[in-house]
């Protein structure tokens, strides 16, 4: 698992309501994409966070898209998505531990 940082947020194409998540996971792992629901982040709010990451899964076709990794989380009350997030400014790449 890495943390890597949001470089951009788009609808996907693949079963909605879900987003396509474009991730800067610094110099040794590159950005990479993920497809998934998610129901408790406004595209807008997520440019720019910290997130945590599992890079070595390969890609996975979603729809019409393909997941280049899986975006870590846990669910709330609702059984909806909480991304696992720093809460302070850590080194892209840096490995989870």
């Amino acid at each position: 698992m890495r943390v890597g940082k949001i470089i951009s947020v788009d609808d996907s194409k693949a079963k909605k309501p879900t987003y396509k998540i474009t991730v800067d996971f610094g110099s040794e792992t590159g950005i990479k994409t993920t497809i998934g629901a998610f129901k408790n982040y406004q595209k807008e709010e997520l440019i720019g966070k910290l997130v945590v990451g599992l890079v070595n899964v390969g890609e996975k076709k979603m729809g019409e898209e393909i997941s280049q990794f899986l975006l870590m989380g846990v669910p709330n009350e609702k059984h909806e998505t909480i991304y696992l997030m720093p809460e302070s400014e850590v080194p892209l790449g840096v490995e989870v531990f």
